[in-house]
């Protein structure tokens, strides 16, 4: 997953707004207080949106970087700017998330050649089909990704966070976009379980999960794995559940998949009882076993849908700095 580029030269921030369609600037001080403050809500959209000379996202500080912060005239701090094939298209000052959020997904969709299903009901999300819940929105974004955790995976595939990330899995893709990429999905490791922990950043209603599960087609002898079938869920769990005691504790709904379920894209709609999904702040998904008789679980990607709520810590944002002379 593509990382926030610190900038260190002029040169090197040209170059950048050269080769990336978009780049996403974060202006900063070290010993400004609300640029601390909004800092993780940029990591997330980094980790989350950035894409190898698409979408890039560069922090520059204010005070190393002085010829650049006076070239696009920063005078406050913090300030975000947003560069569309190097011409700066939004200017935002201070510590204001909704704001943030909203500019730069509103972007990124539309480098996607359409909706990516960020903020809006009734938009789809890329490469998936269908339309979202209306009244609801794609919350994934909220998922806190230092504390997601899953257990049973095999290590040869992807990590846990690229299940929430939004791009397309290479499963979907063909020829030569998909060719050399690395297993961007996971599989489970001694049997077909898995376990996955999501904690969230703000409290959620969540409406409906989806998951997408691309096992290739079989090939002589070689074992596929499977999709999911049997997902058993429990919210507001404080920290990932082992396999023995998932058994013990009711989960708050279980669904069974068929094959009917999953749509041209690999992804099954889990909807959920609405009334008992509607203060969560965690999420644990145990997948109990897979639609056939093989030994392992494949899944590509997890999609959240649903409203947020406060942030699970909240603390007044501080207004922004000074100027910076």
């Amino acid at each position: 997953m593509s990382k926030t580029v610190q900038i260190s030269s002029p040169k090197q921030f040209d170059d950048l707004l050269k080769s990336s369609k978009i780049v996403v600037t974060d202006f900063y001080a070290d010993w400004c207080g609300p640029c601390k403050t909004i800092a993780p809500v940029y990591e997330q959209l980094s980790a989350s949106l950035s894409r190898p000379n698409h979408i890039t996202f560069v922090k520059v500080n204010v005070d190393t970087q002085k010829e650049i912060a006076a070239k696009h005239d920063i005078t406050a701090m913090p300030t975000f700017m947003i560069f569309n094939q190097g011409q700066a298209v939004e200017k935002i000052k201070g510590a204001d998330p909704r704001k943030l959020q909203a500019a730069v997904k509103k972007l990124a969709a539309e480098a996607e050649g359409g909706s990516s299903g960020f903020g809006a009901s009734g938009s789809g999300s890329g490469w998936r089909t269908g339309d979202l819940p209306r009244g609801y929105s794609d919350v994934t974004d909220q998922v806190d990704l230092k504390g997601l955790e899953l257990l049973n995976s095999d290590s040869e595939f992807g990590g846990v966070r690229i299940l929430v990330d939004q791009s397309k899995p290479t499963g979907l893709q063909k020829g030569k976009a998909a060719a050399g990429k690395d297993k961007d999905w996971v599989e489970s490791d001694t049997d077909e379980q898995l376990m996955l922990f999501m904690p969230f950043q703000s409290t959620l209603k969540v409406h409906t999960l989806q998951i997408t599960s691309l096992p290739p087609p079989a090939e002589d002898d070689e074992e596929v794995p499977m999709r999911p079938k049997t997902v058993q869920i429990y919210i507001n769990r404080p920290h990932i559940l082992g396999f023995e005691e998932a058994d013990d504790i009711p989960s708050t709904q279980a669904i069974t998949l068929s094959e009917k379920d999953w749509d041209s894209t690999g992804t099954a709609t889990l909807s959920l009882r609405f009334v008992k999904f509607q203060n969560v702040t965690s999420l644990v998904l145990f997948i109990v076993d897979g639609d056939g008789e093989g030994e392992r679980v494949r899944v590509d990607r997890i999609r959240v849908i649903g409203e947020t709520g406060e942030k699970r810590d909240p603390g007044k944002l501080e207004k922004v700095g000074d100027d910076h002379d």
